[in-house]
């Protein structure tokens, strides 16, 4: 099949055009998926609306040459569903099972570097209706007796939704109003979140105990079904009531089992009893079985509040909570504080004295300190004394001070931290005072002052600390206010001795080395510091630099060292397609160069070089050739599709624009691959080029192509050098559509269909279909037709309205069918007329209205596709026109096929319409005496049979005042 069909494949050159036609980037969206309805809401903001859960689906169409790029984007965020890490680039943005959060405004971004970015937006609502909440509640004077004997209660429900719920009140089978029960109130309370309705009971009732229904409806939008929820209210509903088997402080020993218990004492209906744990999720080691809560082996990270809640949808919920504490003693420090009085830093006798101790305990105020001296316990005296909850140091810290601290005081201090009566393991540390004992130095050893490292190796920064006794050291950034390494602000080593491992450049800096006033004397902190350099490979830049030139050129290449420790290049070698090459040495410097003198096919290839730093080495590398660049496929080619009839066969108009075509040799020939996309052969051709421009469109032909069939074609530019880049695309069969010949029939717009005219997806915003009877009775006045040229209440026109929120400049384009013509040389062409009525009327329209902004106009374009497609303006009016319909006759000598647009252009104010009736493309040339636009044109009987002489005037004289200045 593959063969036969390459063998009748012929490809005919077709002719190749200048025409620039790189243009930028237009977008526009369309919905797909399952939304319910895009409609325009009050402000003509396109609302896409869509159910929770349904899949979304927008597409952004886009024009333009190049090709654009098209990145999706939300406000506040990613399109994606990690809304704040990445965006989508697709043409189509497709999220499944979309969730509430997920609506908000969407953007369609489209680039191709020519001209400003387009950008498009939409607003997506996500429609979803929850299950409703019934909650019972009395009146708070109430505080004896039943419940609800003779008591107002209010039955409240909640629901989330959107768009707004409606709630209906059901008693049984009936449903309730303000009117029909004075015993019944159903309003809206305020300040409350989502939607809700309160059913008020006033003074109950023997016939208010029964059973209530709220159903809650969005109207069946996008076919959300109703939902609703149901209480039965009787003399015996009650809220919750609750008690705790244990006080509201529990404190246990790790390892023990606990059970706490949580008593349901009342409510109707029965009460459901939750359990919960905060700040952390429940224990994996617990278990909860209605009000009972086990917790097996307990561990003092299971501590914390333990939450008991009972809810019955009566009142408000009951709670209890158990704030249980698992005993446990860790950390125990010390501190030697001189005499603070004498602002003295060292021990001497003669001064006071003070030795502190504190452990992390839970509970931390039942913890015992004891204090002894050489292993017998110190005796309090009127100079040795015990203190507790000193204000300066940890709350609930041991200390034993000294006076008129003596030669007999020296020796060695125990501090022994316990909880009485309970089987955890006592801590101790211990303190010796002497002679000996002396505050802290610090400093850095010899030659350890600048650490010089590898990035990827091991690191150690190291401070010595001289004193009796010797603190831990606390290491931390210096230079920067950035965590350390390992995520904290601070380190502590006790041995002086940071060690980082697997460094990175990010580490550099400064490190500051500082006593602790903990373990140790309790003073200001001594501190140094040392300086970390990571020396790392050079940063080079371009990394790949895909260079093209023409043959007999001169190429030179740079490789660029733009950081790196140390920064500067120790060697440089460059190497072609792998051989080592030969460059002659140059001064230090940051950089290393080879210049081509000329280009050829022996000295095309790959170059790299390699910049070394003594510490590693990276590299840069350049593709250098006189391969041409890829071809860029036009994809807004105009009716590509050519079908014959009787035929199985259709023919396609390939066309494209050769990227940078003088940077390197002249196109002489492109080879194009096509392949039907169902078989694995495929054919190809060679198309002579000539005069290959920068943005100039070539067209090729392909015929005999089997319908429906789709194809992959490749296209390959050929220069004196060789083969270029190549670029694919696919080609897709559509039917292509049926287009009217221009004949003598009028386009009055009474049809829905409005004879094939189509709203400009490019423009601000659309053309409005109306009669007498449909429009809008709130527009502005003094502006617009009140009815179409017939003055018939039935007959229709198309019109634009300037009010918000439009603004000035806001263009409308409504855009005929194609009217087939076959392309002629000029003197061969025909004469076409367009003909039609307009209306335009308001201050705002008029120029002499406008002398603070542009005047509303009304401009006709013929759009003529042939090869791209070119819009020619050929007939424009502006300013107040009267109110009353006004003819035109327009002449047209289109080169090909071709499509009538009429613009409508917003002036600089809200009170300025315009509105075109009785539209008709005829062959041949306009009439000779036809009324000129400045002439009103009115129906027999028009109350307007004239314009007046004043209308006429005033424009001429402002004109020739303006001409004589």
């Amino acid at each position: 099949m593959g063969f036969l069909w390459f063998a009748l494949l012929s490809l005919v050159p077709g002719s190749t055009q200048a025409q620039g036609v790189y243009a930028p980037a237009q977008a526009q969206i369309i919905h797909g998926g399952q939304a319910c309805v895009v409609k325009e809401d009050n402000i003509s903001e396109r609302v896409y609306t869509i159910r929770e859960r349904d899949t979304l689906v927008l597409q952004c169409l886009v024009t333009g040459h190049p090709r654009p790029q098209v990145r999706w984007t939300k406000t506040a965020g990613s399109a994606s569903d990690k809304f704040q890490e990445t965006s989508i680039f697709n043409e189509t943005l497709r999220i499944e099972k979309i969730q509430r959060m997920q609506g908000g405004r969407y953007y369609c971004k489209a680039e191709n570097g020519v001209g400003v970015p387009a950008i498009k937006s939409i607003r997506v609502d996500v429609q979803y209706l929850d299950e409703p909440i019934l909650t019972i509640h009395q009146t708070i004077s109430d505080v004896r007796g039943s419940f609800y004997q003779e008591k107002t209660v209010f039955l409240r429900c909640t629901v989330n939704s959107n768009p707004p719920a409606r709630f209906i009140w059901k008693r049984g089978a009936e449903t309730l109003s303000h009117n029909q029960d004075n015993g019944v109130d159903i309003y809206e309370p305020l300040y409350t979140q989502g939607e809700t309705k309160v059913l008020k009971l006033k003074n109950l009732r023997p016939q208010d105990y029964a059973s209530y229904t709220c159903q809650v409806s969005v109207r069946n939008v996008c076919n959300i079904p109703d939902k609703s929820i149901t209480f039965q209210l009787t003399n015996t509903t009650a809220p919750p009531a609750l008690k705790m088997s244990v006080n509201e402080t529990l404190v246990v020993n790790p390892g023990e089992n606990v059970t706490l218990q949580c008593i349901v004492t009342g409510g109707d209906p029965t009460p459901q009893v939750v359990w919960t744990h905060s700040p952390n999720p429940m224990p994996q080691n617990s278990i909860s079985q209605g009000g009972n809560l086990t917790i097996w082996g307990i561990q003092p990270e299971d501590l914390g509040y333990y939450n008991c809640t009972a809810t019955n949808n009566v009142g408000n919920p009951a709670k209890k909570t158990v704030n249980l504490l698992v005993r446990s003693m860790k950390n125990a420090t010390f501190q030697i504080t001189p005499d603070v009085i004498k602002e003295s830093e060292t021990i001497q006798l003669g001064q006071d004295l003070k030795l502190s101790c504190h452990v992390d305990a839970v509970p931390q105020e039942k913890v015992v300190y004891s204090w002894y001296k050489n292993g017998k316990p110190a005796k309090v005296t009127d100079r040795l004394l015990v203190t507790r909850n000193d204000p300066e140091l940890p709350p609930v810290t041991s200390s034993l001070e000294i006076i008129d601290l003596r030669f007999s005081d020296y020796g060695t201090y125990l501090c022994v931290a316990s909880f009485q009566g309970a089987p955890i393991p006592d801590l101790s540390i211990e303190v010796n005072i002497s002679s000996e004992t002396v505050p802290p130095t610090i400093s850095v050893p010899k030659g350890q002052a600048v650490i010089t490292v590898r990035e990827g190796s091991y690191a150690e920064l190291q401070c010595e600390v001289r004193g009796k006794p010797k603190p831990p050291i606390l290491w931390s950034r210096l230079d920067k206010e950035t965590p350390m390494p390992s995520g904290a602000m601070l380190v502590e080593t006790y041995d002086g001795k940071l060690r980082l491992d697997n460094v990175t450049r990010d580490m550099s800096g400064s490190y500051r080395c500082q006593t602790a006033r903990y373990n140790g004397f309790n003073i200001r902190p001594r501190e140094a510091q040392v300086q970390l350099n990571v020396q790392f490979p050079p940063v080079l830049e371009p990394t790949f630099q895909d260079i093209r030139q023409g043959l007999g050129r001169s190429v030179t290449m740079r490789c660029t060292m733009l950081k790196g420790t140390p920064m500067k290049v120790a060697t440089a070698v460059w190497r072609f397609k792998g051989n080592l090459m030969t460059i002659p040495p140059v001064e230090q410097q940051d950089y290393s160069e080879i210049r081509i003198d000329s280009l050829s096919r022996e000295t095309s290839g790959k170059y790299e070089c390699t910049i070394s730093n003594d510490v590693g080495s990276s590299d840069c590398v350049f593709q250098v050739s006189a391969k041409a660049y890829s071809p860029e496929f036009y994809f807004d080619t105009p009716n590509p599709i050519k079908t014959v009839k009787q035929s199985k066969n259709y023919s396609y108009v390939l066309q494209w624009t050769q990227r940078e075509p003088g940077a390197v040799d002249p196109v002489v020939t492109y080879k194009l691959d096509i392949r039907q996309i169902s078989l694995r052969s495929s054919a190809s051709k060679t198309i002579p080029a000539r005069g290959v421009e920068k943005g100039r469109l070539l067209e090729y032909l392909l015929p005999d192509l089997r319908v429906p069939q789709s194809y992959e074609v490749s296209l390959t530019p050929i220069t004196t050098y060789g083969l270029g880049d190549s670029a694919s695309r696919v080609i897709r069969y559509t039917e292509p559509p049926v287009y009217p010949n221009p004949a003598d029939n009028t386009c009055r717009f009474d049809d829905e269909k409005i004879c094939g005219f189509v709203q400009d997806r490019m423009d601000n915003f659309d053309w409005t279909r109306q009669n007498a009877l449909t429009q809008n009775t709130k527009r502005s006045a003094n502006t617009g037709p009140t009815t179409d040229f017939s003055e018939t209440l039935e007959g229709y026109y198309m019109f634009i309205e300037a009010s918000r929120p439009r603004v000035s400049g806001d263009k409308a384009r409504l855009i005929s069918p194609l009217y087939n013509v076959t392309g002629k040389p000029p003197q061969y062409r025909s004469a076409y007329c367009v003909s039609f009525y307009y209306h335009m009327y308001g201050k705002h329209i008029d120029l002499q209205g406008a002398t603070a902004g542009k005047p509303g106009s009304l401009n006709i374009l013929v759009r003529v596709r042939n090869i791209g497609t070119m819009d020619t303006q050929v007939w424009t009016m502006s300013g107040n026109r009267g109110n009353m319909w006004q003819h035109a006759n327009v002449p047209i000598n289109p080169s090909g096929p071709f499509q009538v647009i009429f613009e409508g252009v917003r002036g600089s104010g809200y009170e300025g319409d315009i509105a075109i009736d009785n539209v008709t493309v005829k062959k041949g040339a306009c009439p000779s005496k036809h009324n000129s636009p400045d002439k009103a044109v009115a129906p027999p009987g028009s109350r307007a049979s004239h314009l007046p002489s004043a209308f006429v005037w005033g424009p001429l004289t402002f004109i020739l005042y303006v001409l004589l200045r």
